[in-house]
């Protein structure tokens, strides 16, 4: 018999609700990326890219957890294995007015492995169990997971029943975002982690039938809202990764179809519009104009007109001296449909 929950964890996962959210991604997620995927939708939750818990603790905090206030919802995501030091980075997360702290329990990468966190942590749950209490004891944030369903052989649907079972009964950890694919330490990279193990969703929706008192959000493979909504009937929440990097604009809906807002998606000359204050400010700080349109490039995908965007912008951000009027010229070739 599963125990149900307490009436802290209730709060915190009505605190915590968000039926779709964008995964966090290396080199992808960062601040800029994030405020352009706001002026697509308002309500999806957005993370950032996974930041060390020494980089937060020893680095530029501004520089590496700063973010504009239009940002939100928004959750930090943190790597690292030792309880004080998550803690500490727990307490900093929310003096920075963060919505929700996750702890990487997913990535394969080499990098990670020799820190001994990430997806490698999955075959140590005592420890995880350790790191979520010690965050939730330091913050009134909701602390969530982002895992994967096992780890090399240790990927049997029981082996996955045992880490939420000892993570969940000894903390309040708020959700858990579980990539319905398991990883292998050695052998594969990161992306090939991210395509050749298969994908099980069955084992995340049976996740959710034998925990109907956690919150369960499923990633991994979705391309479209319609598969979002398909998925939503299992479980409590859905995230996308790298399609929503590859088509922003599949976005555009989420608000009105999963939310259910009233107001009209912005089209896409709007949202470029929207960017260009920004870009500007971001510029008169010294950034290239190119660290910020690197993440626009694909809001035209399968549009008229998307190939040629993305070759001015690509071939003119780069050049010195190059300013918002490269944007404002490349988005000018592009029809306003």
């Amino acid at each position: 018999m599963l125990a149900v929950s307490s009436k802290s964890t209730i709060t915190t996962l009505a605190k915590s609700y968000h039926p779709l959210s964008v995964a966090p991604m290396m080199d992808r997620t960062d601040r800029h990326c994030r405020y352009f995927l706001r002026q697509i939708s308002r309500r999806t939750l957005l993370y950032t890219e996974m930041v060390t818990s020494m980089a937060i603790l020893h680095g530029d905090k501004q520089k590496l957890l700063g973010f504009d206030k239009s940002e939100h919802p928004i959750a930090l995501q943190i790597g690292g294995d030792n309880p004080q030091d998550l803690a500490k980075c727990a307490q900093i997360a929310a003096e920075f007015g963060y919505d929700e702290v996750n702890l990487n329990v997913g990535c394969p990468s080499s990098r990670v492995q020799n820190g001994n966190f990430g997806a490698c942590l999955m075959l140590q749950p005592e420890l995880v169990a350790e790191c979520i209490a010690a965050m939730t004891g330091a913050t009134t944030l909701p602390v969530t997971i982002k895992h994967r369903i096992g780890v090399d052989e240790v990927d049997r649907y029981e082996d996955l029943v045992r880490f939420v079972s000892i993570v969940s009964g000894k903390t309040d950890c708020a959700r858990y975002s579980v990539h319905a694919r398991k990883a292998w330490l050695q052998g594969l990279s990161p992306k090939e982690n991210r395509e050749v193990p298969p994908l099980r969703y069955e084992n995340v929706h049976r996740l959710k039938r034998d925990f109907p008192h956690l919150s369960i959000e499923i990633n991994g493979g979705f391309t479209s809202l319609e598969q979002v909504q398909t998925q939503l009937q299992f479980v409590d929440a859905v995230m996308i990764g790298r399609a929503v990097y590859d088509n922003p604009y599949l976005l555009a809906l989420a608000d009105r179809e999963i939310y259910g807002e009233d107001d009209l998606p912005p089209s896409r000359h709007q949202i470029v519009s929207a960017m260009l204050p920004y870009i500007e400010t971001w510029m008169s700080k010294g950034w290239r104009l190119n660290s910020i349109t690197r993440h626009m490039l694909q809001l035209f995908h399968g549009r008229s007109g998307s190939r040629i965007w993305k070759r001015l912008i690509t071939e003119q951000s780069v050049l010195p001296g190059a300013g918002v009027e490269v944007v404002e010229r490349a988005l000018a070739e592009v029809p306003d449909v």
